[in-house]
């Protein structure tokens, strides 16, 4: 599993450096990403129904959102 520590990043830097992460991902691989940005949720959700990338967990904790995704 990859993780991506982007947390102090605002939009639109999470989505973008996840989407250059996934890149290089086959499906089946997944990548955790941990991200401040108060609107990251909104933000990843939005961007994971437009490529079809599924999202295993999403939560916050302290500031911090987590969001575990697998490629499709």
């Amino acid at each position: 599993m990859i993780e991506l520590d982007l947390k102090g990043l605002n939009c639109p830097m999470p989505i973008l450096k996840t989407k250059q992460a996934m890149k290089n991902m086959v499906k089946g691989d997944q990548l955790r990403v941990l991200a401040t940005d108060p609107h990251s949720e909104i933000d990843f959700k939005a961007y994971l129904a437009r490529t079809g990338d599924h999202l295993l967990e999403c939560f916050e904790a302290d500031g911090v959102f987590t969001f575990l995704i697998e490629k499709a």
